[in-house]
């Protein structure tokens, strides 16, 4: 988890939206691309910079769905298990993924913050069921063979690229 004792790249980010409290959904978006999650020790933070309180910005990321509280990876997998998907097994492909991360239904993300693996109701591309994301990226008719692959992949281009 990302200790913060300089605010200067919260600075900036407030700098480039405004230090007013209608941007706070704009600030925490930035906030949690800076650090791929909103810590917690930017509420009381952004509370005196734009003059709201820490209960209203609290509500604000735990609201929005797309607002985290905790750590995320590098890469994020997030399975559809929404009825097409689950129907063509999206289950073993998240047990798969589980498996050779080491994470669980409790621990989603890996120690080394490379991967989070999440489930989510539905993708919106029930006709490529089942269907995962990695980050933004769609994979299509999925199965944990090419889940398997796909981890395999990412890290060796993490291994090449230290």
């Amino acid at each position: 988890m990302h200790e913060i004792s300089d605010f200067r790249e919260m600075d900036e980010i407030i700098a480039r939206h405004g230090a007013e409290a209608r941007n706070i959904i704009a600030i925490l978006h930035d906030t949690q691309a800076k650090y791929r999650y909103v810590p917690r020790a930017v509420f009381p933070y952004l509370s005196k910079k734009l003059g709201i309180s820490t209960a209203k910005i609290y509500s604000v990321a735990t609201f929005y769905e797309n607002f985290s509280l905790e750590p995320k990876g590098k890469y994020v997998f997030k399975i559809c298990d929404g009825t097409a998907c689950h129907v063509r097994k999206s289950i073993p492909i998240l047990e798969r993924l589980r498996k050779e991360l080491g994470l669980s239904a409790e621990k989603k993300t890996t120690d080394d913050l490379m991967f989070t693996v999440e489930t989510v109701s539905c993708l919106g591309a029930c006709g490529l069921a089942p269907v995962i994301t990695l980050n933004e990226q769609v994979h299509a008719a999925m199965t944990p063979e090419k889940a398997s692959q796909l981890i395999a992949k990412l890290k060796e281009e993490e291994e090449h690229a230290s």
